[in-house]
């Protein structure tokens, strides 16, 4: 793979990391039946260092047909370390991990980047260790890692390429990312918008967090998708057919 340099500018790449099935309502309200979904997962090449916006689920779902197995599907390549690996990257040296939010689909192979800081919105931190929700699961995100806690918008490299943004409702502290390559915007919605239809229609799942700021949240998408910004869905299996895989996306090639 070709590394992030001051010509090149920053690089991004996108990886499935599991798969999991749940109810259409789950995502999108008035959904139908079941949809077997992604987890979306992305490496930022930047030439002072490599961030992933979330990490997918962890390894220990693998081969596992019990439990939460039965619904979450997660092939022995798909951890972020093996998807790493493919590409001749040490998961030892990702330096920030940007999750979206701490569901054990996002945050779920923190701990197999083991030198990385995680940035997250301190009310999604606080939320996550009260234990309220299932979804979180405190051996995924509570690992020791060097944790900083931000309150708003964040610029990670102080340049404007990657900006770190709030997109509250699906969960308290929910973030998105804005990311400036040479061939576009990317903005890296996670759960504040799951289908591309979640931004058509302007339509939130059946349930979230809190309502307002999840619509909140689609009106601020939808300005930068006008704006002319590709929005990379957090869960939508017909828009992620359409990414490439594990190599360097070119945002002119990508309908949002």
């Amino acid at each position: 793979m070709t590394k992030a340099d001051d010509e090149t500018g920053v690089l991004l790449y996108a990886f499935t990391c599991g798969y999991i099935t749940l109810p259409t309502t789950y995502f999108i309200a008035g959904g139908e039946g079941k949809t077997k979904v992604p987890a979306c997962t992305f490496l930022i090449d930047h030439p002072r260092g490599y961030a992933l916006f979330d990490t997918g689920f962890s390894d220990r779902f693998v081969g596992l047909d019990k439990g939460l197995g039965k619904i979450v599907d997660m092939p022995e390549d798909h951890p972020i370390s093996d998807r790493l690996e493919a590409l001749g990257i040490d998961p030892a040296r990702i330096d920030w991990i940007i999750n979206s939010h701490l569901h054990l689909d996002h945050a779920g192979g923190n701990r197999l980047v083991p030198n990385a800081t995680v940035i997250v919105q301190e009310p999604e931190w606080e939320f996550g260790l009260a234990g309220e929700d299932g979804a979180y699961a405190k051996e995924d995100f509570d690992t020791g890692h060097r944790v900083k806690k931000i309150a708003g918008e964040y610029d990670l490299f102080g340049d404007g390429t990657v900006t770190v943004f709030p997109t509250p409702g699906h969960t308290p502290g929910h973030q998105s990312c804005r990311v400036k390559t040479a061939t576009g915007e990317a903005v890296l919605a996670g759960d504040c918008c799951n289908f591309r239809r979640s931004l058509d229609e302007m339509k939130p799942p059946e349930q979230v967090h809190n309502l307002d700021h999840y619509r909140g949240s689609l009106a601020t998408l939808s300005e930068l998708r006008r704006a002319g910004a590709r929005i990379f869905y957090g869960h939508d299996p017909e828009f992620w057919s359409q990414v490439p895989q594990a190599s360097e996306l070119d945002l002119t090639t990508i309908e949002s």
